[in-house]
């Protein structure tokens, strides 16, 4: 559109050019006295009341095309042409196509005028942009006005004092948890909730590091109110030779002996040729809890899920929640009136848990078309099961089930081991399995799995509460070749990790996950590079066990720990 102004009329002594403009978003409006009279409506002429005839059209299109549809249904099952009418179907389709008209006339003539109306006037107000109104100056209504666009004002707070923030927040008229919306600063939130802190309760946090961290990264997603974060060293074992390639694994541990520990294991492990590991299994569970007025309607949808007919359909609604859920399975138990469902899905690289929890809600809403009287407790009814030792993972597994095997040869065990190969079985079953069953450990069949798996998670950014589930293992030793080589296996089957989302994309535990190659998702093959991750875990918990066994059965477990994992820094005089 070509916006040109118009000249200025002359300007005389007796008549000073005007000095403002008319504006669209002023409030004030010219009147024009010659306006048309308005455009009658539709309905004008009718003689009855507006509602009552809008209720009687409104009420024939949706029959009469309810009719049609239900006529046209009968005759394609009937395989009759459609173009074969009946007196009734023709009487119908006229009074379809009559209540059309009215319809579009009463509602689509003002609709199509309102339009209209406003393109003149936007087209007005950019044309005439400097002309001038005359004297008189009345409100016209044809004019919709729009009051002046609100300018966003930035929050006071960002503008105050440090001094005076960490008063307000100590005094509560600031909540701490809003610092970091109301400066915009993320850092800056976290310094002034760390003076307030320290303030209210008389206890210093000197020596808890604040600089250095990029606070940004975990807003909204990591931690929640952070005043600082926690040093974790982290050492490297390995390399680790694992089916054929060779890992250096990163772990973050403050205990002695532990990565040293873990790479002597490495060590053997090569020295022997390396271990080799399965995935056999892969799917992360939600299990809600639903509850019926009758443990007859809690069995019937039980059959109705567990049902292999309806298991396409429950699918297809359950893998919209992400193009990397794909349901595997559903397995359901019953408590009374209450039904636990378990639902087990792949995941792609992430851990999944909130993929499978959206998975599970809208199979839950579309299982309400068919039984409404169903009455969801909760979208989780711990027969998941998560961050809690259960049978149920250790038997049916969660996340990825791993076994990771090695043969370690007689000289290896001697040289780098210190010990014997009948000395390590004999350990084992003593310790590891009959003195598990003893204690009636559950997924505990091992010497400490847990130490390694959750030095791993804490370095690569997994959840480390799932180190419950996640050190589920059994480990087993056995002489073979004519009793001359040792043969270890650990058997893992709920190792829950993901190389997407959570702390796996901070720059740390980003590193580390670059350091084993598996950082982010795979572009080739979804979820290869968490399932990747899972066998490091697996094999390096195989070298763990593999070098503590050899400590306790040398009788070297006390001597190191006496020399490497005492400290003697005296930490009396820390600030309180």
């Amino acid at each position: 559109m070509d916006i040109r102004r118009r000249p200025p009329p002359p300007t005389s002594p007796d008549h000073a050019r005007p000095q403002h403009h008319l504006h669209k978003n002023q409030s004030s409006a010219v009147v024009d006295h010659t306006l048309p009279s308005p455009t009658p409506k539709a309905s004008d002429a009718l003689p009855l009341p507006l509602y009552l005839t809008n209720a009687v059209f409104f009420t024939l299109f949706f029959s009469v095309a309810y009719y049609l549809l239900h006529r046209w249904r009968d005759k394609i099952r009937n395989s009759t042409p459609l173009h074969v009418v009946t007196l009734s179907e023709i009487i119908a389709l006229v009074s379809l196509i009559a209540s059309f008209i009215y319809l579009l006339g009463f509602f689509g003539i003002g609709f199509v005028q309102c339009f209209i109306s406003r393109a003149s006037h936007d087209t007005w107000d950019l044309e005439d942009d400097v002309m001038e109104p005359p004297q008189q100056s009345f409100r016209d209504h044809r004019l919709v006005t729009c009051p002046p666009p609100k300018l966003i004002q930035p929050d006071p707070l960002v503008s105050t004092g440090d001094e005076e923030i960490v008063e307000s927040v100590r005094s509560g008229a600031i909540p701490s948890y809003s610092l970091e919306s109301k400066l915009g600063d993320c850092k800056r939130a976290a310094g002034i909730r760390r003076e307030a802190l320290q303030r209210m309760t008389g206890r210093s946090l000197q020596g808890l590091p604040l600089e250095g961290f990029d606070y940004d990264s975990i807003l909204g997603q990591c931690c929640e109110m952070p005043v600082g974060y926690v040093q974790i060293p982290v050492g490297i074992a390995g390399p680790l030779l694992l089916d054929g390639f060779e890992y250096s694994v990163p772990m973050a541990t403050t205990e002695g002996c532990l990565v040293a520990s873990t790479n002597r294991g490495c060590k053997a492990i090569y020295a022997s040729g390396g271990a080799t590991s399965t995935v056999f299994r892969d799917g992360m569970t939600r299990a809600p809890v639903v509850r019926f007025a009758s443990a007859k309607r809690a069995s019937e949808l039980k059959f109705f899920l567990e049902n292999r007919a309806n298991f396409d359909t429950l699918a297809v609604v359950f893998n919209r929640s992400s193009r990397f859920a794909r349901l595997k399975c559903i397995q359901c138990s019953i408590a009374g009136k209450n039904l636990y469902i378990r639902f087990t899905c792949s995941t792609g690289d992430a851990m999944g848990m909130n993929m499978v929890s959206k998975g599970v809600q809208n199979v839950l809403e579309f299982l309400r078309d068919d039984f409404p009287d169903m009455d969801v407790i909760g979208i989780s009814g711990n027969f998941c099961s998560d961050k809690k030792p259960a049978a149920v993972n250790w038997i049916e597994g969660r996340g990825k089930s791993v076994v990771c095997e090695a043969i370690i040869k007689e000289d290896v065990v001697q040289k780098v081991l210190k010990t014997s190969v009948a000395a390590l079985v004999e350990l084992n079953m003593l310790k590891n399995l009959v003195g598990s069953a003893v204690a009636g450990a559950l997924g505990g069949f091992n010497a400490h799995a847990g130490n390694i798996v959750s030095a791993i998670f804490i370095a690569t950014g997994q959840d480390p509460a799932q180190n419950v589930e996640s050190s589920h293992c059994i480990t087993m030793m056995e002489a073979v070749n004519n009793g001359k080589d040792l043969h270890i296996s650990v058997s893992m089957p709920s190792i829950e990790v993901g190389t997407v989302g959570g702390g796996t994309q901070l720059a740390s535990q980003s590193a580390c996950l670059n350091l084993l190659g598996v950082k982010g998702a795979s572009k080739d093959l979804p979820g290869s590079n968490s399932r990747l991750l899972a066998t490091i875990v697996a094999g390096s918990v195989l070298a763990g066990e593999l070098s503590l066994m050899s400590a306790i059965a040398a009788g070297q477990l006390v001597k190191s720990h006496m020399k490497y994992n005492r400290s003697s820094k005296d930490v009396s005089k820390a600030t309180s």
